[in-house]
C-alpha cells in the first residue's frame, strides 16, 4: 500500500455500530487480508519443502492472524501430495515501554 493511498469509503463495508464514529476509512479490506494470508501459507509450504515447520505465535495481538495462517497451512498440508509435520507454540512478550 502506497503512503498516498486514500483507502476505501467506510460506507462500502459492514462496520459494527460501536466503531462507526471512530473509523474514517478502510485501508485494507478483510478479503484482501484473507487472500494475502492464504498466499503467505502457500509461500511457507513451498519454501519449507518437506522440512518440519515450527510455528511460534506472539500472544495477544497475533493470535487471530496466526490461527488463520495455520488453518491455510493445514488445508494445504491435507490436500497436498506430502504431509509436513507442524509444531505450534506460543510466547508472551512484555512491551518495550
Amino acid at each position: 500500500i502506497r503512503d498516498e493511498e486514500s483507502g476505501y469509503n467506510k460506507n462500502l463495508f459492514c462496520i459494527p455500530k460501536h466503531y462507526e464514529e471512530d473509523l474514517e476509512r478502510v485501508f485494507i479490506p478483510h478479503g484482501l487480508i484473507l487472500d494475502r494470508t492464504e498466499r503467505l501459507a502457500r509461500d511457507i509450504m513451498q519454501d519449507m519443502g518437506s522440512h518440519h515447520i515450527v510455528a511460534l505465535c506472539v500472544l495477544k495481538g497475533g493470535y487471530k492472524f496466526f490461527a488463520d495462517l495455520l488453518d491455510h497451512i493445514k488445508a494445504l498440508n491435507q490436500n497436498g501430495d506430502k504431509s509436513v509435520p507442524i509444531t505450534v507454540d506460543f510466547v508472551k512478550i512484555k512491551s518495550y515501554c
